[in-house]
């Protein structure tokens, strides 16, 4: 059974910084490329950045190039988002996927990122 739990959310302020985890169980984390994807209240799933398996190639949404580095430890089945220079716009709840994209049909219970000074 796939287990994603996210934590490392809170509350930053504009130009702040915050670092995500997400530590994954339940299949062999190291074969499989990872999505971090985030709802800002009233809108949809937004995929906000992904990582091959081997960490060969990764995805940025545009808004957050620059910004924000996914990376990951597969000793560790551990997923990370850094998250720097935060602005307003990415307050949101940010999940955990399995998977490249939104297609994925594992996803953890997310962890709240709030911007706000």
């Amino acid at each position: 059974q796939v287990l994603l739990v996210e934590s490392g959310g809170g509350l930053a302020q504009p130009g702040g910084s915050l670092r995500l985890s997400c530590a994954a169980s339940g299949f062999t984390f190291s074969r499989h490329a990872m999505s971090w994807a985030r709802q800002a209240p009233g809108k949809g799933l937004e995929w906000v950045s992904g990582i091959h398996s081997d960490g060969s190639a990764t995805y940025y949404l545009d808004s957050v190039k620059g910004r924000f580095t996914i990376s990951r430890d597969n000793a560790k089945n551990t997923l990370y988002l850094q998250m720097n220079s935060l602005k307003p716009e990415d307050t949101a709840l940010y999940y955990c996927g399995k998977g490249w994209g939104l297609l994925s049909n594992d996803w953890g219970q997310g962890t709240q990122v709030t911007v706000s000074s």
